[in-house]
C-alpha cells in the first residue's frame, strides 16, 4: 500500500510538540495521524454513521488529506494529513463539533454527542500505516456488522492518495 507520496518516518517530521490532558497527544508538521474517538454515551444509527462520515470526507482537500475513514455504531477511526495551516487540535474540533451538531439536528436534541478526547498516534512508517489500515478495514467484520467491510457504509479509502 504504498503512498503516492511516500509516507513520511518519525525523522522526517518537523519539530515534535507533546501535551497532555488525559492522554498525551504529539503533533507536528507533516505527521499523518490514527485517530479514533469514541461516542459518550449513545449509539449512532447507520443514517448518523451516514453523516459523520459525510462530514469527515467534506474536509479533505480543505483542512486534511484523508487517507481512511471507517465510521462504527460507537466510535471512528479515521486517518489524515493535515495541511500545513490546521492543527490536529482545530481539526478535531472541527469534526466532532460540526457532526455533533447535525446528529443533535437530525434527532431533535442537544448535548453532548462525542466523549472529550480524542486518541491520536502518530503514524511512523508505512508499514504501521498498512497495519491501521486493515485494522480500521476489519472493524466491521469484527463486530459483524458485515461480510464485506470494501462494502461498509461507514469506511471510505482515498484511492487517489494510496495505491
Amino acid at each position: 500500500m504504498p503512498l503516492a507520496n511516500a509516507c513520511p518516518t518519525l525523522m522526517d517530521f518537523g519539530e515534535l510538540k507533546i501535551h497532555t490532558r488525559h492522554l498525551p497527544h504529539w503533533e507536528s508538521d507533516g505527521a499523518i495521524y490514527f485517530v479514533t474517538f469514541r461516542t459518550k454515551t449513545t449509539t449512532l444509527s447507520i443514517q448518523e454513521q451516514s453523516m459523520v462520515l459525510q462530514h469527515i470526507v467534506e474536509g479533505n482537500s480543505a483542512f486534511y488529506t484523508l487517507l481512511a475513514a471507517i465510521i462504527m455504531p460507537d466510535h471512528v477511526h479515521i486517518l489524515l494529513l493535515p495541511l500545513s495551516s490546521y492543527s490536529l487540535s482545530r481539526i478535531m474540533k472541527g469534526i466532532k463539533g460540526a457532526s455533533a451538531r447535525k446528529i443533535n439536528i437530525a434527532r431533535n436534541t442537544t448535548g453532548t454527542i462525542w466523549q472529550d478526547e480524542s486518541y491520536d498516534r502518530i503514524v511512523r512508517d508505512e508499514k504501521e500505516l498498512k497495519i491501521k489500515i486493515l485494522y480500521m478495514l476489519n472493524n466491521p467484520v469484527k463486530k459483524e456488522l458485515t461480510d464485506d467491510p470494501w462494502h461498509y457504509h461507514g469506511w471510505w479509502y482515498n484511492n487517489s492518495v494510496i495505491a
